[in-house]
């Protein structure tokens, strides 16, 4: 069993878009955690919404590829199975998104350099896993 923490945001009604993504996490996986989600102003791009931000530590016996498959078909970015989300591309990476989900830790290894980039992501994922050697 795989043991992963995936960070959640959004800045297009967040609690909404966020409570969503939590339920489908938890219909499709054991979600075991999750963090406080804080609110924190955008990156890159600033002239948009604050985003809503923290994690969730689900585990799964799907690889990597496909649980990073399934979040962006949550994403709505595939189009399947959860198109009700409604993510839309952007030709800014750092633009407005109704959802975001991101395989951050996997096994206790970090996999999404934004770890290292944003403290926000840091705080919640260690909050998920204390002990996480980095």
């Amino acid at each position: 069993m795989n043991q992963v923490i995936i960070g959640v945001g959004s800045n297009i009604e967040p609690r909404k878009n966020i409570t969503k993504a939590k339920a489908i996490l938890a219909r499709d996986f054991e979600l075991a955690a999750e963090s406080a989600f804080v609110r924190t102003k955008p990156v890159g791009y600033t002239r948009q919404a604050d985003f809503l931000n923290g994690a969730v530590l689900l585990h799964t016996d799907w690889t990597q590829g496909r649980l990073r498959r399934h979040l962006k078909a949550i994403e709505g970015v595939l189009g399947r199975p959860h198109q009700q989300q409604g993510r839309r591309r952007m030709l800014q990476r750092s633009g407005p998104r109704t959802l975001d989900l991101d395989i951050v830790v996997w096994n206790g290894k970090v996999v999404d350099r934004d770890f290292y980039e944003r403290d926000y992501l840091k705080r919640a994922v260690l909050e998920l896993e204390p002990g996480l050697q980095y």
